[in-house]
């Protein structure tokens, strides 16, 4: 195994001309013009790929969104304009030119994240000449060439460079391509004026120096985009706002709670961006934050305020790492049920990327309990003696069960709904046994499956791109220098951005005639 990935070639891959999705479009237009309107909640939902909305291979351009694009940016500008967000000069109605030019010049270079060319502001300024023609004021033609910058595909659209034709290596992505890779990965925006300033240098070539950038970086606030935008859907915590558990057996839910849950998840996560902790800690890390509403909810001590506070989880092991999580714990399971099969699913793609396959069609759901006193474990043993189920079942079902403490709602309990007890065993295939969410953090622990299986995710995450077996050696080294370095978060992140599938685009295939 170890000798596997030896001398085997790490090809890139090419990611598609990346399109922003609407996070990153809300996020960018706030850094370029000062908005924070977040336009772009109108437009049409982005579609999903490899459990991420960022993958430039499903982000489609429909003629919806074009027109969406279109009524945005004169908006937008027009807002910008009324606050005096152009007012780097004044344009002289006898000779708006010079001021037309710097103000379109730059703004073009902000909005297309890289030095724009002579020729390409010479076309903005016909719309000013346009203006002239027409008797109308420069501010229109200015007005109207800030809109068409808006809707460019260099704005809309992640451009980088291809390969030159016919050739078969990798490119290396230039400083302006590599700032925005890394913007959008950290903070799902647009370069600030440091990032700009270290690509214009040629500095991004340098390794020490995008180890620095990247540290600023997560530093900043912008970095909880990372949070929501990685994390959130990675730990499905984005999904807790559409899970509905019914009212009339899990009534002590309610959206104070919804709010405190996915609060805590984000601010846990947000301290392995900034404070010291291995990666892998995320499966049991001993704190928490908790509101005195969720802390009464938990069986917590009250930390005695309504805002979340750190907790240490002292005498409390339950609520330790993303599975004492309420918010992940009720995206896993069924209105009315946990559900064993959706955490144990859960857990095999998200931390080991072990998914199983699909259901097959005819499959039949959950029996009924036989008597009024049936276990869920007894239940899923029963369905699992049916032949069709029998195989993923062995493998996702024992992970589930050892969650079955937790009920629908995140709450720890000792008795199920029929008043039977819990039983949080869970049996696996080679004959381990789970005794409840503690064993199966240290066996999730154990598994060499689960740091590859997080640097698939991120990875995929930070190039907007799908991976495959073929990209199997690169993650395991991406991995293994990240935690060579630590295994931190922050290793992790310096070690995929130092990878030729962060730095580098692949050649373009070869056509077969």
């Amino acid at each position: 195994m170890a000798g596997e990935c030896e001398n085997a070639p790490q090809t890139p891959g090419r990611v598609t001309l990346h399109r922003l999705n609407r996070a990153e479009y809300n996020a960018t237009v706030r850094d370029l013009l000062g908005d924070t309107t977040q336009p772009a909640k109108d437009f049409p939902i982005d579609d999903h790929g490899y459990g991420f909305d960022n993958i430039a291979d499903v982000l489609s351009l429909s003629p919806l969104l074009m027109e969406k694009y279109s009524t945005a940016a004169e908006r937008l500008v027009n807002d910008a304009w009324t606050r005096g967000a152009f007012n780097s000069c004044a344009l002289d109605p006898l000779n708006p030119a010079p001021c037309a030019h710097e103000i379109l010049s730059n703004f073009a270079r902000r909005a297309w994240r890289r030095p724009v060319q002579q020729e390409e502001v010479d076309k903005l300024m016909t719309f000013v000449n346009l203006a002239s023609q027409h008797a109308d004021p420069p501010e229109v033609g200015v007005r109207l060439a800030l809109r068409s910058v808006l809707v460019s595909p260099h704005f809309l659209f992640r451009v980088e460079k291809n390969a030159p034709p016919g050739s078969t290596e990798p490119y290396t992505l230039d400083n302006f391509e590599l700032a925005s890779r890394l913007s959008y990965f950290l903070w799902s925006s647009m370069p600030d004026d440091a990032l700009f300033a270290a690509a214009e240098a040629g500095k991004l070539s340098d390794p020490a120096e995008v180890e620095a950038q990247v540290r600023r970086m997560l530093a900043d606030p912008k970095a909880r985009a990372l949070v929501e935008n990685f994390a959130g859907q990675w730990l499905f915590t984005r999904a807790l706002g559409t899970a509905v558990p019914d009212g009339t057996l899990y009534g002590a839910f309610n959206e104070e709670l919804r709010a405190a849950m996915r609060t805590e998840t984000e601010l846990f996560f947000a301290e392995f961006i900034s404070g010291d902790h291995k990666l892998k800690d995320l499966i049991d890390a001993p704190f928490t934050y908790v509101n005195d509403q969720l802390a009464a909810y938990y069986g917590l001590p009250l930390p005695g305020s309504p805002t979340h506070k750190r907790v240490e989880l002292t005498g409390h092991p339950e609520r330790s790492g993303i599975f004492g999580k309420g918010s992940l714990l009720i995206v896993t399971s069924n209105p009315d049920r946990t559900s064993p099969v959706q955490r144990g699913v859960w857990v095999l793609e998200q931390l080991l990327c072990s998914a199983p396959p699909p259901p097959p069609p005819d499959v039949e759901n959950l029996p009924p309990p036989i008597t009024p006193d049936m276990t869920m474990k007894e239940r899923m043993a029963l369905h699992r003696s049916a032949p069709a189920c029998q195989g993923c079942h062995r493998l996702m079902d024992p992970l589930g069960l050892a969650m079955e403490n937790f009920d629908p709602i995140g709450r720890w309990r000792l008795q199920e709904v029929s008043g039977a007890p819990v039983d949080a065993t869970g049996d696996l295939p080679d004959g381990a046994i789970l005794a409840g969410v503690r064993d199966m953090q240290s066996y999730l622990k154990k598994d060499p499956k689960l740091t590859n299986c997080i640097t698939e995710h991120m990875l995929t995450y930070a190039t907007g791109r799908g991976l495959s077996e073929a990209d199997h050696c690169a993650v395991k080294d991406v991995a293994d220098k990240a935690e060579a370095r630590g295994g931190r978060l922050v290793d992790y992140i310096l070690s995929i951005v130092s990878s030729s599938h962060f730095t580098q685009r692949g050649a373009e295939e070869e056509q077969t005639p």
